[in-house]
């Protein structure tokens, strides 16, 4: 047995998990409770581009008639209780358990997705990460990358123009807003790599970067994302 997986049996033993949002004992060695998981919002139905949520699965019709530059999209909660306090304290709160946790909620879903040869979180602008002091997606991505067992490329992509936060601007101002704001970075890149970020809204974000990559020589690029705005 590794000494980091050692270490970690100990301290569950030693600590009990206890639930991150109700603090009742967690369950299967997560910081989570049965109850609290049996509220997930899966979003087990959704548009195979954007991961809108759909009747049946398959392509919306905004992506059949405009298709984005991600070739698939997967985001395994809709935006929703409870999935929606924990986001806010990894982002907002510095509260990376939660960053952790959200990750291993994750894996069971991504785990059966078209396997990327990397994984590309979407990164910060180094003026926002001065600020916050760490990136939410990166803390998203390593325990990803760590347990599905891929390579992590945190510099295949930067963050060049420091832009006004997305959550303030309507549909067309976040288009504008990300124009040109990502370049790749100077890192070798494989033809078929993962974005990985906390929420999608619009999507404009994704897009940006996605495009930047495939400027760079990445054939197909898809997107991992935690939760989904309906």
């Amino acid at each position: 047995m590794k000494v980091d997986n050692w270490l970690a049996a100990l301290g569950r033993a030693l600590l009990p998990p206890r639930c991150l949002i109700c603090r009742e004992q967690g369950t299967n060695g997560l910081d989570f409770c049965g109850n609290c998981f049996d509220c997930l919002p899966w979003n087990r139905s959704a548009c195979e581009r954007c991961a809108l949520p759909l009747p049946t699965p398959g392509c919306c019709g905004a992506c059949l008639r405009r298709p984005p530059p991600l070739e698939a999209a997967c985001a395994v909660f809709l935006y929703g209780n409870p999935v929606d306090r924990l986001l806010p304290r990894l982002k907002f709160h510095r509260d990376l358990a939660a960053g952790r946790l959200l990750a291993e909620l994750m894996i069971p879903m991504l785990g059966t997705r078209p396997r990327p040869l990397a994984l590309v979180p979407v990164p910060l602008h180094r003026e926002r990460l001065r600020q916050r002091g760490y990136d939410q997606a990166l803390e998203l991505a390593r325990p990803l990358a760590r347990r599905l067992d891929l390579p992590l490329l945190p510099a295949a992509l930067r963050r060049i123009r420091h832009t006004a936060p997305q959550s303030e601007l309507d549909a067309r101002q976040r288009r504008r807003n990300l124009r040109a704001a990502f370049q790749a970075g100077a890192v070798p890149l494989p033809e078929h790599v993962a974005l990985v970020d906390d929420v999608m809204t619009t999507g404009q974000t994704l897009h940006a970067a996605a495009l930047a990559l495939r400027r760079a020589g990445v054939a197909r690029v898809d997107a991992w994302i935690c939760a989904r705005v309906p």
